[in-house]
Order: structure tokens, then sequence, then C-alpha cells
């Protein structure tokens, strides 16, 4: 052999070995390889199987569930920050089937909701709102839960049948809204009872949280929302500029108080 090739630390080329397995041996929430497994069919050590394993955990392609093992994990979905994408639309795109459970849908006074939220939205305490809870799913799996508020003069007549499929669509095509974009903003979360059981996940797993107010083309809001990805299933994007000062500020460091009694 020749001495100036270098080879790939050993972990790597087992790394590289355990790749080619997924999606053929392995398929998607199944259990991978487990490092007694690696050791005998590689012939390596078991520090070496740890670590091709860990490494695969880190790039993303296995996930780690803790007291059960180490399994295949779900190709992330993608949420471009940049642009509206529609889920429905997105998920079809992907080759997935999008589903929708509707958990609330009906309309009550402006009053009714707290008070930042009636102020985002710009409107009367005697005003209308749609409110609308929705999981979505992607190929039977919950992803997202959706809780959110619609101004309903902007679309009185919005049905239980729009509510269970993509609301952009119904808004542009069915009652002819012009959508702007929205305001966001994006923070990591831990679930709560309610919201993992919705989810099917344990309680207490990361999610990211998206808090937005969509508007029209006259930057009239259109909805309020506040809507919860499963961080183990979405992947948020974005493309940033090119350097600027920092001032004005552009982001802001969240700090949480303790109550006098440290609870």
């Amino acid at each position: 052999m020749d001495p100036t090739i270098v080879r790939d630390p050993m972990y790597q080329q087992i790394n590289k070995r355990l790749r080619l397995l997924v999606g053929r041996e392995y398929t998607f929430g199944q259990q991978s390889p487990t490092e007694r497994e690696i050791v005998q069919r590689f012939a390596v050590s078991r520090a070496t199987a740890n670590k091709a394993l860990a490494s695969l955990v880190s790039e993303g392609l296995l996930e780690f569930r803790k007291g059960i093992g180490t399994f295949v994990r779900q190709p992330a979905i993608s949420y471009d920050l940049r642009s509206l994408v529609s889920f429905t639309e997105k998920a079809r795109t992907a080759g997935k089937t999008p589903s929708t459970l509707l958990l609330t849908f009906g309309k009550l006074k402006a009053r009714e909701v707290e008070p930042q939220i009636a102020e985002k939205l710009i409107v009367k305490e005697s005003d209308l709102l749609w409110e609308l809870d929705r999981v979505r799913a992607v190929n039977g799996i919950p992803v997202i839960l959706e809780h959110r508020f619609v101004v309903a003069s902007h679309c009185p007549k919005l049905t239980r049948s729009q509510a269970e499929g993509s609301l952009y669509q119904a808004w542009t095509e069915s009652h002819r809204l012009i959508i702007a974009g929205a305001d966001e903003t994006v923070r990591a979360v831990l679930l709560t009872p309610e919201e993992a059981e919705h989810l099917k996940v344990p309680i207490g797993s990361p999610a990211l949280e998206v808090v937005a107010v969509g508007l029209l083309e006259t930057e009239i809001p259109l909805w309020w929302e506040r809507t919860l990805y499963r961080a183990d299933m979405y992947e948020f994007h974005s493309r940033l500029g090119p350097v600027q000062s920092a001032k004005p500020l552009r982001g802001q460091f969240v700090t949480t108080s303790k109550s006098p009694s440290g609870k």
C-alpha cells in the first residue's frame, strides 16, 4: 500500500458503511444496529462502534431514545423562514400524505381572547374571530399543533371543510384574499402534558414554537397563531444577508425571572 495514502479513522469507515445500510436493511423508525451488533459484524472495538453511532446521531441520521436505544430518524421537514408555504402543498410536493385533525372550530368575540392578541389583530371587543385548533400530520404522524385566531370579517364564510385543509388555499382562492406575509417569533420550548399528548411524544419533549401575525397586502392583520413544531421532525432554514452593525438591536435575549419564593 502507498504509505502516502491516509485512510479515514475506523469510526468514519464504519459510519459510511452504516449509512449504506440505512434504507436497505434499516428503515425510518426502526431500531439501528446496537454497539454489540456493530462489533460482531465489522470486527471493531466497542469504542469504535460507539463513536460511529454517536457521529450518525450528531449528523441527524439516527436518534437516541433514552432507555430504549438508537433508531433511524425520520427525514426532517424543512421550514423556510423567508416565505409562507402551505403545509399541505409542501407535504404533497415531498411525496407525503398530509392530514388535519380539527380539534376546535367556531366563533367568539374578541373580548374573550387575551388582550395582547386582540391588540395584535387590531380588533374591537365586539368583533368576531374564528378560533381553530388543529393537529397537522404527515403520513399519519402528528408533527404540528396549531392554535389560531382569524379575523372573521375577512372570511365570514369560512367552512369546517376549509379549516380541515389548507387555510392559505381557502383564503386566496375561495375568499379572494391577498396575503402579504407574516411577522414571526421563533423560540425553543418544552411541551406540556396536553401538547405532548396531541403530538404523540413524551411530556417535556422539545418543540419549536412560532408565534405569528399574518398580514394582508394592506398590512391589516388576518390571523394570530401559536404553532408548535416537533423538534425531531422539523428543521428551520433561513438565508442571512451581509454583516451589519449591531445597532439598532435586531434580536433579543429573553430572561426568565423567579418569584421571591424561588418557584
